[in-house]
Order: C-alpha cells, then structure tokens, then sequence
C-alpha cells in the first residue's frame, strides 16, 4: 500500500507542476484551484506513505516520478526539448527510482 500510495502523490506532483504553468502566476482561479488541490493531495500523501517507508527512498521516489512525468509533460505539451542528453538523463533517474525500490 505505501509505494500505490508514493505512485499517486508522485502523479498529482506532476498534475500541481504542471498546472503552475497553466495558473499564470496564479492569475487564473480554476487552474489555481486545480493546482493547490494536486499539492495538498500530493504531500498528504507522500506524509502517509511516510509512516512505512523511509524517508529518504520516500521522498526521493516521488521527486523522481515527478520529475519524470514533469519533463515528459512538458516535451508532449509544451514543446521542451526532447535531446538526446535529456532523455539519457531521464534514464537515469528511472534507473535511480527502481534502485531504490528494490533496496527497500
């Protein structure tokens, strides 16, 4: 139940970094209200996950989910770069979160 519970603080991170982009400087109200919602979902979350993995593996497994979807995000939404170097890393971070999985 904890790592469900690190995989979907780890999506509503990415729902909240990308709404930021959509909330223009938190100037529009419903992608404001959409994206302070997907950040108290994520950290109650993350917090209860907590109770059962540690902290380090915890937290370092949902900023790497939120990384990744971030920049996936972004390349599919918003035009970022998809070079090769990116991508690599990005590589890496997964290789990253499943290391620290199975060492927990």
């Amino acid at each position: 139940m904890p790592w469900t519970l690190i995989i979907f603080a780890g999506l509503f991170e990415i729902g909240w970094a990308i709404g930021l982009k959509y909330t223009e400087g938190f100037t529009k109200p419903v992608p404001t209200a959409l994206t302070v919602a997907a950040m108290v979902m994520s950290i109650a979350l993350l917090g209860l996950a907590m109770r059962h993995l540690p902290v380090g593996t915890a937290y370092a497994v949902w900023t790497g989910i939120g990384t990744l979807g971030t920049v996936i995000l972004g390349i599919v939404l918003m035009g970022d770069s998809a070079a090769a170097v990116r991508l690599a890393c990005l590589g890496l971070i997964m290789i990253g979160i499943a290391g620290l999985k199975l060492s927990s």
